[in-house]
């Protein structure tokens, strides 16, 4: 006897844990400086915390697209759920930096499992522009928790409210998640012919292959500027946490709408229109300050808006037999390479502060120079990806004409 599937509450689910995923990233960015003054720490231990995020999500990911195939989605969320509880729980009574960096593993690997575990399962119940449609619209809730996540955090933060505190605001969607995902039925995996091996074998692809080293750079195009926004703009004249909800906001609309614009582009043109835009963002903040950013950051929210889901999505729709892991391997990819960059960028910070002082610059002088001049440093991430969308354009356009069925 077939057993009935709930497709919208599991699909709802899936959208509460990417928002606990997203709670605790933008939480996190909100209380990036609380943490660093409170705990002493500098700006590259702050960035070895963060690594931790970043760093235990391709770790599940990747782990949970190998093991998707034969325990499902059902038991990689059941572990997502005790990774999210363990880790906040410790997070909140962390008293110093090894605490923070154990804590913050434990969340990036239950927010690892969900991109693990949801991918997929959208892939195995959806196809063609109804995919694309649902996999823009899933992760719309990650730059829409975001949005939460920020005013929360601002909320807070200008109300005097501990960093504990806002720490216990990420907990709300995970019980609601773990509710709505109990008792519930899950769908099997649509490709399970393939096994393992076959997937590895159709990964070494060299469009796979130019797909993942894209990958890195879309990720750390996005999570660069966001995750560090609160130490890079807090003297630039505007509201960190505003300018992070912004983006985000404008982010989660344009990812609700992306079908429509997807059928007048096709996805490769929307990648390349992203990195053009991408560059004019990361621009237009490293070198204005005040009511300016603002506009900066409509630019930059342009540019980052549709990256993950349609990198991701270009894989499940062209190399299909890569599978789940394929998708888990690209998104692992995409947060191994952001985690990389995580230390780098606080060392940015922390060697354009010394620059900046070394020629006369004092406090916030000082410090939003130094902010500036590591936004400069990651223009080059997108610049980059203008060259290989538009050679990827020309690919897919030539290989088009050679094979219409493609």
């Amino acid at each position: 006897m077939s057993q009935t599937i709930n497709a919208n509450r599991l699909f709802l689910a899936s959208c509460f844990a990417l928002i606990t995923t997203a709670f605790s990233f933008s939480i996190r960015a909100g209380i990036l400086t609380q943490l660093g003054t409170e705990l002493n720490l500098d700006p590259v231990q702050l960035g070895h915390i963060n690594q931790m995020w970043f760093l235990g999500f391709p770790i599940s990911m990747i782990l949970g697209g190998i093991f998707y195939s034969s325990i499902g989605p059902k038991l990689i969320m059941q572990i997502a759920l005790l990774a999210h509880a363990i880790g906040i729980i410790l997070t909140i009574y962390a008293t110093g930096y090894d605490t923070l960096l154990i804590s913050t593993l434990l969340i990036g690997l239950g927010n690892g499992c969900t991109e693990a575990a949801c991918n997929p399962m959208i892939a195995d119940s959806y196809s063609g522009l109804d995919f694309s449609k649902k996999m823009n619209r899933f992760h719309m809730w990650f730059p829409g928790g975001i949005v939460l996540g920020a005013l929360i955090s601002k909320f807070m933060t200008d109300a005097n409210m501990s960093w504990q505190s806002q720490i216990w605001v990420i907990l709300i969607p995970t019980i609601i998640y773990a509710v709505l995902f109990f008792g519930q039925n899950f769908p099997k995996p649509r490709i399970s012919e393939n096994s393992t091996l076959d997937n590895f074998k159709a990964m070494l692809n060299p469009l796979y292959l130019f797909m993942a080293a894209c990958m890195a750079l879309t990720a750390i195009s996005e999570f660069g500027p966001q995750q560090w926004v609160g130490p890079i703009l807090a003297k630039a004249g505007a509201s960190p946490m505003l300018i992070l909800a912004l983006v985000t906001g404008l982010m989660a609309v344009g990812r609700y709408f992306a079908g429509s614009l997807i059928k007048q582009l096709n996805t490769v043109g929307v990648l390349l229109g992203s990195a053009v835009f991408g560059v004019l963002g990361i621009y237009m903040m490293s070198t204005m300050d005040g009511t300016m950013l603002y506009v900066a950051a409509v630019f930059y929210a342009l540019g980052i808006c549709y990256f993950w889901p349609n990198m991701i999505g270009f894989i499940a729709e062209n190399l299909p037999q890569t599978g789940a892991l394929g998708l888990s391997i690209m998104g692992g990819i995409g947060m191994f390479s952001s985690s990389m960059f995580q230390p780098i960028i606080g060392g940015w910070i922390q060697g354009n502060k010394i620059v900046a002082e070394a020629l006369g610059l004092v406090g916030d002088a000082a410090d939003l120079a130094a902010g500036q001049a590591t936004l400069s440093n990651m223009l080059l991430f997108p610049a980059i990806l203008i060259v290989a969308f538009l050679g990827l354009y020309f690919y897919m356009k030539k290989r088009k004409e050679l094979n219409p069925a493609v």
